[in-house]
């Protein structure tokens, strides 16, 4: 029989028949347990990369293996197949969008097939289409309807490169998320959704995602960024209006020395009117608006300002300040305005230093006299001083005590605000849903009729890279009949941000088919939550505060009685390669296909999640997929040398008894093995600790291998073990594990075999007290299972508070390993 392990055969062989027999096809049956597994979709640029490989492998393990535990399964796959970098190829290269997107599809496909994955794909959704979205316009019109989706006038961030409005968390920094372009300001009429509605439930949601990563949890508390605090009413001397603000920090009010507004604040412009300096004050204003993409970093940027020559009064002091306007306040936070007080404010405090403001001290850390100058601010909590009626009281106190001083008087209001703004979704783009709004002269902004659903995009269009949206140029577009009135009117040219594509695709996969709805709330009820979601910690504040926001949207409409999407989230690490991440611009990426023709789909996946955990970077290392390449050989020779392991032979009584003794080892070790794999799958996800017992395993059977051939027991426990080993390691190697599984002779799939079990008794634990020293002195000790792997010894051992902090920030030489028994760290 041929050893040799010829993978690319085997390969094609079982992924032509896993397709033919629908092997991973899910259906729904109330009276079964169901498993939602899903991998954030693929952009279809046109080649899988190896942090995709990564992604989907991880997935793919857990769905084969809840397959195994008798769960049906949800593991579908899709395409967020709308956006720019579709539209850049139809500007540079002469290819339509489309075409250019449906090729790329097709030939990811062919990669995601070549890698085995067990996906579903006749519940394939591919956001490009009129199918899907056609419903993109069915919720935006829901949501217009019940006012959660509204068109104003408002400062954009604009994309010079893209030629498009980007939301707020699509800038990063001063930068487009996508081309790394600086940002401009424009003022624009834009499409906006009421997300800041649900800005407190998707801050209290997150007690319900226990299982999330912290970082990402707080990632998104900052960007909800909630404040509680108090409105406060400044009148302006000798003008009708006032100036309200919001502070956090109403202790510290008595030290307000001047009232500052943001260059976008209504009145900014309004209050240097009547200065004979007009024209240059407000040549800085709109200068100041025009560079405002440079104030989110408000710690780095340089802070200017211009004394508009207005008083304020302070309510509580009933003292005159001056009104400043200044470039490091911004208008989408709070009012607009801030009181500014330099004794307790860093920013307020060097703004007033350079402009000679007074600063007045309020607050002083407890027992301590108020300072005469000042070095910097003091920002902490303390006692309230100069403060009149409210010194000597602590700053909790005063803050309580003062906002009720100012509702009693009318002048303020104890009140919570968020920094969540609006979602931008306008898009001045061809290649995105559009919006299925008309413009008529005689009954304004009107909706598409339902029944007219969807506005396909048109196909003749010219792609120039011209600034506006190429559908503005297209007349038999834009020219319309106003659907209430049949006159005259024009349609909407914006398109929709595409991450309204990706906020629902998970409720498309539970019913992809349905045509009354975006989806059954039958089997979307059925199917969701999704009980794992996998993807990059990049998608924290974008796609996933989205997608909560669409789930409490679709709740209150009535369809889904969800309220979050994703109860477990799982972010796996990026792939790196020489010390940084793989990109072309790096020139360090290694292509997929490359390493599948080279070693094979099997070792490709083994190596991709035997290197590290999951939620770790992955630095990737030839060597490393040689190794596994070298054990799924050593795999396959083993089992075709011993296919023929129930032949009859003679057996001693010498080596009868030799062999019962290692017939009792080898069956606890077995038994340990599928423990530790099946709770390092299901529990903890720590898939490379997984595979690394399987080896443990398979070295142990090659150990035990001849004694246990020397009698009938070892030798049925050795069929035992070799059928163990292959079904523990089909979730990784799925192939090769198939094909030994078929020349065993079995005639079931692999992943319609249930998953082995175990015996607790028998698996249970062996514990060993590890001893940890720090140059060879002995420091800590903690105890561990007998046969943990040295990655997770090591892991371990850094994680203890008492070695962290005699380590410090020292550089680790090296780590020894005495198994069992020692861990030295060689500083």
């Amino acid at each position: 029989m041929n050893r040799d392990y010829k993978f690319k055969k085997i390969e094609e062989k079982w992924q032509r028949i896993w397709e033919k027999e629908d092997v991973f096809k899910s259906c729904e049956d109330p009276k079964k347990n169901k498993y939602y597994c899903l991998e954030m979709y693929p952009y279809p640029s046109g080649r899988i990369h190896m942090g995709q490989v990564r992604n989907y492998a991880i997935g793919d393990v857990i769905s084969r293996y809840m397959f195994m535990k008798g769960f049906y399964v949800l593991h579908p796959i899709g395409w967020d197949a709308l956006g720019m970098p579709a539209e850049n190829a139809a500007i540079t290269e002469g290819v339509h969008p489309q075409n250019w997107t449906l090729d790329n599809i097709s030939h990811m496909k062919r990669q995601l097939k070549r890698l085995g994955f067990s996906y579903d794909w006749s519940r394939e959704v591919n956001t490009c289409l009129p199918e899907y979205y056609r419903w993109n316009q069915w919720i935006f019109l829901k949501m217009f309807e019940g006012g959660l989706a509204y068109r104003k006038k408002s400062w954009v961030n604009w994309c010079p490169q893209c030629q498009t409005v980007l939301a707020n968390e699509q800038v990063i920094g001063d930068r487009c998320w996508r081309c790394d372009s600086v940002v401009k300001q424009k003022e624009m009429e834009q499409w906006f959704l009421k997300i800041t509605d649900y800005a407190e439930e998707l801050l209290s949601g997150h007690g319900m995602l226990e299982k999330w990563p912290e970082n990402v949890l707080l990632m998104q508390k900052n960007w909800i960024g909630k404040s509680t605090g108090g409105h406060l009413i400044f009148p302006l001397v000798d003008y009708s209006q006032s100036i309200e603000i919001f502070t956090t920090r109403v202790d510290t009010i008595y030290g307000a020395t001047f009232l500052v507004l943001s260059p976008e604040h209504p009145l900014s412009l309004d209050l240097i009117a009547d200065s004979d300096q007009r024209e240059k004050l407000q040549e800085w204003v709109e200068k100041s608006i025009s560079e405002r993409h440079l104030r989110r970093e408000l710690e780095e940027a340089e802070k200017e300002g211009i004394d508009t020559g207005r008083k304020a009064v302070n309510p509580y002091t009933g003292e005159e300040i001056p009104v400043w306007i200044a470039n490091y306040v911004l208008m989408e936070y709070g009012t607009g305005a801030i009181m500014a007080v330099p004794a307790h404010d860093q920013r307020d405090f060097e703004f007033a230093r350079k402009y000679s403001l007074p600063i007045k001290v309020v607050i002083v850390p407890e027992g301590e006299s108020p300072p005469e100058e000042p070095e910097e601010a003091f920002e902490g909590y303390g006692l309230v001083v100069n403060s009149g009626p409210f010194s000597g009281k602590s700053c909790q106190e005063a803050v309580e005590e003062m906002i009720k001083y100012s509702e009693e008087r009318e002048f303020g209001r104890k009140s919570t605000i968020y920094r969540l703004r609006d979602w931008g979704i306008s898009r001045q783009r061809y290649w995105g849903t559009p919006i299925p709004v008309i413009y008529c002269q005689n009954c304004g902004t009107v909706g598409v009729p339902y029944e007219e659903l969807p506005v396909l995009l048109p196909y003749d269009v010219e792609f120039k890279g011209e600034e506006g949206s190429p559908l503005e140029k297209v007349e038999s577009f834009v020219k319309t009949t106003c659907p209430k009135c049949k006159g005259e009117a024009r349609r909407e040219t914006d398109t929709m941000d595409t991450f309204f594509d990706s906020s629902w695709y998970h409720f498309r996969y539970t019913s992809p088919h349905e045509d009354k709805l975006p989806f059954s709330p039958q089997y979307a009820d059925y199917w969701l939550p999704v009980d794992l979601y996998i993807g990059g910690v990049e998608h924290a504040i974008l796609h996933l505060i989205y997608a909560r926001f669409f789930c409490k949207f679709f709740r209150d409409f009535g369809l889904t009685l969800m309220n979050e999407p994703f109860p477990r989230l799982l972010a796996q690490g990026m792939v790196t390669r020489d010390g940084a991440k793989m990109s072309k611009s790096k020139g360090n990426v290694v292509d997929p296909d490359d390493m599948v023709e080279k070693y094979g789909a099997d070792t490709l996946r083994l190596f991709i999640l035997f290197a590290s955990p999951p939620e770790k970077e992955f630095a990737w290392n030839e060597k490393g997929i040689e190794g596994c390449f070298r054990f799924l050989n050593r795999i396959w020779a083993f089992f075709i040398e011993n296919m023929d392991i129930f032949e009859d032979e003679t057996i001693s009584e010498y080596e009868e008894e030799r062999g019962r003794l290692r017939a009792n080892r080898l069956r606890i070790i077995m038994h340990q093995t599928i423990r530790k794999v099946s709770e390092d799958i299901e529990k903890r996800y720590h898939l490379n600790t997984a595979i690394s017992s399987i080896m443990e395993f398979f070295k142990q059977i090659k150990k035990e291998k001849q004694d246990l051939r020397r009698n009938h027991e070892g030798k049925k426990l050795l069929d035992e073990a070799m059928e163990k080993l292959i079904l523990l390691l089909s979730p990784f190697a799925p192939h090769v594990c198939e094909e030994l599984w078929e020349r065993m002779g079995h005639k079931t799939f692999l992943i319609r075999t249930s998953w082995p079990s175990f015996d607790p008794r028998l698996a249970r634990e062996e514990k060993v007290t590890i001893v940890v020293q720090i140059n060879g002195k002995l420091r800590d000790k903690f105890e561990a299972a007998r046969d943990l792997p040295e990655e997770q010894i090591r892991e371990r051992t850094l994680g203890l508070s008492r070695i962290q902090n005699l380590i410090e920030e020292k550089e680790v030489k090296k780590i020894i390993y005495i198994k069992n028994r020692l861990v030295n760290i060689v500083l």
